[in-house]
């Protein structure tokens, strides 16, 4: 008995949490705003390639060192 009152609340948790997810509002922004997260997500894109590389070039010479 315990088991089935401990499952239904674990449904009805269940069911709240998709009917709160479902119902969110979305505001539309300014061109404004929309145009700089986009400059800002070209940044942080360019910023992570860039990182990437100087680790792989560091990863490189650490196995190049190694090897000779």
């Amino acid at each position: 008995m315990r088991n089935l009152q401990t499952l239904k609340r674990s449904i009805g948790a269940a069911a709240a949490v998709g009917v709160l997810s479902i119902q969110q509002a979305h505001a539309a922004l300014d061109t404004e705003v929309t145009s700089a997260i986009t400059a800002g997500k070209t940044d942080a894109l360019a910023l992570g390639a860039l990182v990437i590389a100087v680790i792989i070039g560091i990863a490189a010479l650490k196995w190049l060192r190694k090897a000779l």
